[in-house]
């Protein structure tokens, strides 16, 4: 992958530990926007017990020197604790949840099953003329079932986007 001029472009997924306040995401949010750097995913939730610190997860591509401002424009925001790019910093685990409809009669709702059971998607909802599906994975996993469905009749689809966490013993948080 590069951009127009021909520099190699890499995906990073970088994980940032905030304070759990008001205006923390707009102004991440705002980071990027202002400088036209695109996010391709965004999660954010509280991860201790009281409630005061917040993990944002944020996938994004850009060169070398893009990510390493990024980067370091995050990591000067008063309320962020730790700034990291899990990218390159090891061995990581990157999870997305999708709910994903499908719509269909007959041998497209057997079908439809077969591919679920091949996925390990489950059925969270079902009625005479469609499925829900749930189904947990990398990004690539939902866009190949997602692709096998849309003949069959996916009509909707509902994705998290990405959470990310380094194997073994390195934590954001400590």
């Amino acid at each position: 992958m590069s951009d127009k001029t021909g520099t190699a472009l890499r995906a990073a997924t970088i994980a940032v530990l905030v304070e759990n306040e008001a205006g923390v995401l707009a102004r991440v949010i705002g980071l990027f926007s202002g400088r036209g750097y695109n996010i391709d995913s965004l999660t954010v939730a509280p991860v201790d017990a009281e409630g005061r610190l917040s993990r944002i997860t944020i996938v994004t591509s850009g060169t070398e020197m893009v990510i390493e401002q990024i980067k370091a424009q995050l990591d000067r925001l008063v309320p962020v604790h730790k700034v990291s790019d899990l990218t390159l910093e090891g061995p990581h685990l990157v999870r997305e949840l999708a709910l994903i409809k499908v719509v269909g009669t007959g041998d497209h709702r057997v079908e439809a099953l077969r591919l679920a059971d091949a996925f390990r998607a489950r059925v969270v909802d079902a009625t005479t003329e469609s499925f829900v599906f749930e189904m947990t994975g990398n990004a690539d996993k939902i866009d190949a079932f997602c692709a096998l469905m849309r003949p069959i009749g996916l009509t909707e689809i509902s994705r998290t986007g990405a959470v990310a966490i380094a194997r073994g013993t390195k934590a954001l948080m400590g």
